[in-house]
């Protein structure tokens, strides 16, 4: 097992997009040592004014106790962890734990992992639940699979980041219960849509129905959360059409190869896959109403209202 500082630990981040900058951010707020590195270095650069050290590629990060990746795709993650000037590249030193918190495949967090023990570091599949405004919020979670002796030394930082480190088991076990929650959020999503647009075409506004749903058993943090898109029609990105369908490709995909029947998952994946061809392409996936509306013969309106997601501070 690697040497991890317990008290201070030396951070090193890699990947400071509109998730990475603020959860860094947080590890900054909380008083520790972050170096970080983002492919445009004019987006890491603000977090120097937070006391950050900004560092020109991922191998200037190769001593550090524990390094944080977060990018876009299995491609990027292998580029910062092995390609040129990788983090694991550098002949003198390797990170004592890798936590990776990208959106990868299993068969690239498998990869990843056998590189980082070839240099003498643990790695931890650590994917995320939530997006900026929740970070914001201190709700993220985290769902993390590897060494358990790994995960005891980093959940404090973990914990700093949000408010539910879940332990799920070895491996890459993470990154299926991150496809899972996405199969379920989708699913979520074009129910509330269903049940939303037919209470309105019933005579009962949006805004009323969603209020008496999140007041009751079956109101939830999520339902609440998406109550101001689907009200006021604002479809303002925060997960895509596009994003949530390759979720669900996954997410079958895992149900054939483990013979688990998800018929429900399996006809909100067609209902996606007809909204990404009705166009929905750009906007958040709570978009899903416009269709469920159009397939109604039923014009939805925004309701130009406040309504509270749940997510402001004194929430």
């Amino acid at each position: 097992m690697p040497y991890v500082a317990q008290d201070r630990p030396r951070i090193g981040w890699i990947g400071t997009g509109r998730m990475g900058f603020q959860l860094a951010a947080r590890l900054l707020d909380a008083g520790h040592d972050v170096a970080v590195y983002n492919r445009t270095r004019a987006k890491a650069e603000p977090l120097a004014e937070r006391g950050a050290v900004v560092v020109d590629r991922p191998a200037g990060l190769a001593d550090r106790d524990v390094v944080f990746t977060m990018v876009s795709a299995s491609p990027d993650l292998e580029a910062v962890t092995t390609g040129p000037d990788g983090v694991l590249t550098s002949p003198d030193a390797a990170p004592g734990v890798l936590v990776d918190s990208s959106t990868v495949s299993t068969q690239m967090s498998a990869l990843m992992r056998k590189e980082a023990a070839k240099r003498g570091a643990d790695f931890l599949a650590a994917p995320v639940s939530g997006n900026p405004k929740v970070i914001a919020a201190g709700k993220l979670t985290i769902a993390v699979s590897g060494s358990r002796e790994a995960f005891d030394q980093v959940e404090p930082l973990l914990a700093l980041l949000g408010r539910g480190v879940s332990y799920v088991g070895e491996g890459e076990v993470a990154r299926l219960v991150k496809i899972a929650h996405n199969v379920f959020l989708g699913v979520v999503t074009q129910s509330l849509a269903e049940i939303t647009v037919l209470a309105e075409k019933g005579g009962v506004s949006r805004s009323a129905f969603l209020e008496f749903l999140n007041d009751s058993v079956m109101g939830s943090l999520y339902t609440r959360y998406k109550s101001p898109a689907l009200v006021n029609l604002d479809f303002t990105p925060t997960f895509t059409m596009p994003l949530l369908r390759k979720d669900f490709d996954l997410g079958l995909s895992a149900a054939r190869e483990l013979e688990v029947p998800m018929p429900l998952a399996a006809a909100t994946a067609q209902l996606v896959a007809g909204a990404i061809g009705a166009g929905h392409v750009e906007e958040d996936f709570a978009a899903l109403i416009l269709e469920q509306a159009r397939n109604s013969s039923f014009t939805l309106e925004a309701q130009n209202v406040s309504v509270d997601d749940g997510l402001s501070p004194h929430a």
